[in-house]
């Protein structure tokens, strides 16, 4: 079974909601809670752009097709969703992070991004 991680945000306080609408999460309940088993490190809540949509299609991650199979509508520009961490720092690195919702990302993200980069995206 598998155990979520203690519902914490970077700044210490209790995890805010990222998103519902889209639902989104490792475990798709609108938070960005992490175990063991999420290798990604979905725990940066992310208010999408045009730029790093298209940023995230061309190094292969395309956020922004829909994919009715999945049932995932594509995101669009100024929706919130819990993005892996090394790609939120990738994206830092490149220019084109999207800005980051502090009470709503996880704090495992600092194991990857340091508090610092998090704070300079702020919403």
């Amino acid at each position: 079974m598998t155990v979520k991680d203690p519902s914490i945000n970077v700044l210490g306080g209790v995890l805010e909601s990222c998103s519902n609408e889209p639902v989104t999460g490792f475990f798709r309940d609108g938070h960005c809670n992490t175990c063991e088993a999420d290798s990604g490190s979905h725990t940066v809540c992310a208010v999408m752009t045009a730029e790093f949509l298209a940023f995230s299609k061309y190094v292969g991650n395309d956020l922004s097709t829909p994919r009715p199979e999945f049932r995932f509508a594509g995101l669009k520009p100024g929706d919130r969703w819990c993005l892996c961490a090394a790609r939120f720092l990738q994206a830092h690195e490149e220019g084109c992070a999207p800005k980051v919702a502090l009470a709503a990302t996880h704090k495992r993200a600092l194991d990857i991004v340091p508090l610092s980069v998090l704070e300079e995206n702020a919403d």
